[in-house]
């Protein structure tokens, strides 16, 4: 029933792009569907989330129950500081990191397919003076090189720059790429301007420890991380361990929720929420 249901609807549309007014409707329902946005309470804060898609509409659904280590983490940060979110995605934890600490949030994505949310995010719910998009990849280095995509799901995940591995440290199955200017937090910090991080937040599904690499000065100053690490991609979870202790860092502790293997994300339940602080 499903398919047939699918066929339908794509045969109608291709009959509507054949005539003009027919494509004036299906460019009507485009822009309303990308219009379409979900209310979120969390706490006391409440929240507008850009739902043009079920998987953004799922980000919506579970914003208080995929990762609550992470918003619990946001709430011990200080107020009034600097927050790097590298690997932003739609924005939820950037949006959460400006409203309830007043944060000076720079919004590290480099999706094509995630920055129209991210903006549209920020902008609706009035934001704009607090988060700073950069849609740049971050790396151990800078280069021009290919961010490689595995989905043109808009909020997808899953993404790749230069290296080519995914999440377990496999090889990734592209579906698009296309060059881009690679940067390192080194290099973003002192030849970019950007301030120097009071807190980073760092989910890019597998290069973790080459953006470690690229910022080991930015790290001497950090006073706190929380860094998704997959325990069985053993070279990521070793080599981000290295970097951040000989960096005065000091793992507390790793966590992840039940709705997160609810969902059936994936690395066996070995992918945990690492949180450290500078002692």
């Amino acid at each position: 029933m499903k398919k047939i249901i699918v066929s339908f609807i794509e045969g109608s549309i291709k009959s509507l792009l054949k005539f003009k007014k027919g494509r004036s409707i299906v460019e009507y329902i485009l822009n309303t569907i990308r219009s379409e946005f979900r209310v979120v309470k969390h706490d006391k804060y409440e929240f507008k989330i850009s739902t043009p898609n079920q998987l953004c509409f799922f980000r919506a659904e579970t914003f208080s129950t995929k990762e609550p280590e992470t918003l619990e983490w946001i709430d011990e940060i200080s107020e009034n500081s600097v927050f790097w979110d590298i690997g932003a995605n739609v924005g939820l934890y950037s949006m959460y990191a400006a409203k309830k600490k007043q944060c000076s949030v720079y919004a590290f994505e480099p999706s094509i397919f995630n920055l129209e949310l991210l903006s549209r995010n920020i902008f609706i719910n009035d934001l704009t003076s607090l988060v700073t998009i950069i849609p740049l990849p971050l790396n151990d280095k800078n280069s021009i090189n290919k961010l490689q995509l595995t989905t043109f799901e808009l909020g997808g995940a899953l993404s790749t720059f230069e290296h080519k591995i995914g999440f377990d440290g496999k090889y990734i199955q592209e579906v698009f790429d296309f060059s881009v200017i690679g940067i390192s937090m080194d290099f973003a910090h002192f030849s970019m301007g950007i301030p120097q991080p009071d807190f980073i937040k760092m989910d890019v599904d597998g290069i973790e420890h080459f953006i470690l690499l690229g910022g080991e000065e930015v790290l001497k100053k950090v006073k706190g991380l929380l860094i998704e690490v997959n325990d069985n991609f053993q070279e990521q979870a070793e080599l981000c361990t290295q970097i951040l202790t000989r960096n005065g860092l000091k793992m507390i502790e790793k966590r992840h929720s039940e709705e997160f293997e609810k969902v059936g994300a994936l690395g066996d339940g070995k992918i945990w929420n690492q949180i450290w602080k500078r002692l």
